[in-house]
């Protein structure tokens, strides 16, 4: 039987000092004490290990090894959940099998695009992309958003709405490429949404939602800041903390950020002919790291917006967002959820759970408002994100992080360090935590829960 005094931690955060001392709080605050190490071993029989480390520092062979002594705080196999195409090709296989599920209408129409060359395109547009061929050449194509499938922070990200801009899309990036190349290499990366295709073959090409729901974030004063007697409406996305734990239980973290774009929603538009000036991205992208000047002024608390006026509809209307309309946010958020871990786990190769790890994901939503579809207010899923840039939550809101964290200690480490250690191959028991949570269950195949963590 392992020892019941204590058991050794290894945290390793070189580049995420917030997450480094987030995670020690966590520690401290379990009601067994660890000791701290520096390097992820086990020495003796007896010995039990938490390995809470970024994916690159954790030791995933000795994870897999040791499933009753050591617990780590990543799933060694998470690709169709975290890289975006792996992630299309879950859910469209999902439902294509099931019609009826919440991601029919959550999931973006996706395609998958794997590109060297821009001159590629024109075959690919009529062969494997034919679809998305047909929708540009139509008479009323749709906006389209190409997506690197590997990169993060919305580097890469481009507005196109014809095969020209398509085209034109790669041109610019094989251009910045021969750039590159001769340089000495011993210049800084240009900020913004650049990308080196060199090293990014998968793209996904992803619907552009055309009704987001478009709220002024300065209406919920922060700091005595004045709230503004015009309002603009601006574009936001969600971003939900939900930790996997197990395999499975999934939880939702009840305290959701939505972060904001830094100038007010206007519709894309199609550039003049001739004009190559880039399509401005501001409006549309959500992404705090692309902002110009990062700070909290564009992130709110999804609860600090009930009350705020909707400014997707007509100007002068007096449509307020309420705690109905947020409940209900968070009831799709939840469904949507549990269906993409369903999703993910129809696909054993890239996605494997195991009894022995835990993980925490930034899960990316976009709320759309249109009063003449039902549901009026539909939440779409946009991305998984492993180790979420936490640290663009900002100093006002970090309060709701440490709660997280301390949440996270409680129920997917001390249950695994409680002696004597006892596991459930449908999801483990967590005893006196269980009430301090609220459930919604779903009807898979594995147990997967979807509940907020309350401290």
């Amino acid at each position: 039987m392992a020892s019941e005094t204590s058991f050794s931690a290894f945290k390793s955060w070189p580049s995420a000092p917030l997450t480094d001392s987030l995670v020690q709080k966590s520690i401290s605050s379990l009601q067994r004490k660890p000791t701290l190490v520096n390097a992820p071993i086990i020495k003796a029989r007896d010995d039990q290990l938490l390995q809470w480390s970024t994916y690159d520092e954790i030791d995933h062979e000795l994870t897999l090894a040791s499933p009753d002594a050591v617990l780590s705080s990543s799933y060694v196999i998470r690709k169709a959940l975290t890289r975006k195409h792996f992630l299309s090709r879950s859910i469209l296989s999902y439902v294509t099998k099931n019609p009826q599920s919440a991601l029919s209408a959550a999931a973006p129409q996706t395609f998958e695009l794997e590109i060297s060359f821009a001159d590629e395109l024109e075959e690919m547009l009529t062969d494997e992309l034919w679809e998305l061929g047909r929708d540009l050449d139509s008479d009323t194509p749709r906006w389209w958003i190409l997506k690197p499938g590997m990169a993060d922070r919305g580097n890469g990200i481009r507005l196109f709405n014809s095969r020209s801009g398509l085209e034109h899309i790669f041109e610019e990036f094989e251009e910045s490429d021969e750039e590159d190349a001769e340089d000495s290499g011993e210049q800084e990366p240009e900020e913004g949404t650049a990308v080196i295709t060199s090293q990014l073959r998968h793209f996904v090409i992803q619907e552009y939602l055309s009704y987001p729901l478009l709220i002024d974030p300065r209406e919920v004063s922060v700091q005595g800041s004045a709230v503004p007697s015009v309002l603009e409406g601006r574009k936001f996305h969600l971003r939900a903390y939900c930790v996997a734990s197990g395999a499975l239980e999934v939880y939702l973290y009840e305290r959701i950020l939505a972060l904001f774009s830094a100038t007010p929603y206007a519709s894309p538009t199609t550039p003049k002919e001739g004009d190559e000036t880039p399509i401005d991205l501001s409006p549309h992208l959500t992404n705090t790291s692309l902002q110009k000047e990062h700070g909290e002024q564009n992130v709110r608390l999804l609860d600090e917006l009930v009350g705020c006026h909707i400014c997707s509809d007509a100007p002068g209307n007096d449509l307020r967002l309420t705690a109905d309309d947020v409940k209900n946010i968070i009831e799709q958020i939840s469904a949507v959820l549990a269906e993409s871990f369903q999703a993910a786990l129809q696909n054993p190769i890239h996605f494997q759970v195991l009894p022995n790890a835990f993980e925490l994901f930034g899960v990316d939503f976009l709320v759309t408002y249109n009063p003449s579809s039902s549901p009026t207010i539909q939440v779409h899923l946009l991305e998984f994100n492993s180790e979420p840039a936490i640290e663009l939550t900002g100093p006002r809101l970090t309060w709701i992080l440490e709660d997280l964290f301390v949440a996270m200690g409680k129920v997917c480490v001390e249950p695994f360090f409680r002696p004597p250690f006892t596991k459930d191959v449908e999801g483990w028991r967590i005893g006196k935590w269980v009430d301090k949570m609220s459930r919604g269950e779903c009807p898979l195949s594995v147990e997967v829960l979807s509940a907020c963590l309350r401290t």
